[in-house]
């Protein structure tokens, strides 16, 4: 496990996005696992920069997004399929037919899910995967729990996760209660993993990971101790807290 500690979030995010151009670049047919949420956003400006700066050509990338509310529709200003178009699809030149993200509003999960799976590895699975995590120790949507699904499922989020996305939407009332996600197997089967923490609120779950100690389905976060090729970039108020 290799870790990087940068000065701040705009460091933070610059080093990713060094890793994800660099990953581009060696293989142009490359497949992407990528997140949402607050965390990445800077990794996808500098990607766009690159892009637009430096000709960074996306045209041949596939990806995958680890997760989805359930019940929102694509359109929706809070849903992931919005939320990648406007911070990173609307802007490069990537083939939206090579863009995958769960669909929150499937009628059969379980047999939609199963096929997800199928679909990351009939692409050959997923080269390089980018994680944020969860105050809980949550990685994509697998919040801490007896057991952890491997495969791509439908999960409930606990009160903090959903207390925690409540900022994005007009009142916590709104924040969908079940999510469709990765599974902790599907994100370990990743060839390459880059985990990424920013500011004080993550330092607590970060010491506990960084510990290396132990892994616990408690938190989901320490599976990644069984991959052989993780990189963590977090800032300083990550890292002391």
């Amino acid at each position: 496990m290799k870790l990087y500690v940068e000065k701040d979030y705009e460091k933070l995010s610059k080093v990713a996005a060094n890793i994800v151009r660099e990953e581009i670049e060696k293989n142009p047919n490359i497949v992407l696992g990528l997140a949402t949420g607050s965390t990445p956003e800077g990794m996808y400006r500098e990607l766009i920069k690159m892009h637009k700066g430096e000709g960074l050509d996306f045209s041949k990338v596939t990806t995958f997004n680890l997760d989805e509310y359930v019940g929102i529709d694509e359109g929706h200003p809070n849903s992931y399929h919005y939320f990648m178009k406007e911070m990173l699809f609307n802007h490069i030149n990537i083939d939206f037919k090579n863009t995958f993200i769960p669909d929150g509003k499937t009628k059969d999960p379980e047999k939609y899910c199963k096929k997800y799976d199928e679909l990351i590895e009939k692409k050959g699975g997923i080269d390089l995967q980018i994680l944020g995590i969860g105050e809980n120790g949550h990685i994509a949507f697998n919040e801490p729990d007896e057991t952890l699904n491997l495969g791509t499922s439908i999960v409930n989020l606990t009160q903090s996760t959903i207390e925690a996305n409540s900022r994005f939407f007009d009142s916590i009332d709104e924040v969908p209660k079940t999510a469709i996600t990765m599974g902790i197997g599907t994100i370990l089967k990743a060839k390459k993993i880059v985990l990424l923490a920013n500011g004080k609120k993550k330092a607590k779950v970060i010491k506990e990971l960084l510990k290396g100690e132990k892994i616990s389905t408690k938190l989901p976060a320490s599976m990644l101790l069984l991959h052989p090729n993780v990189t963590i970039i977090i800032d300083q108020e990550a890292y002391n807290g």
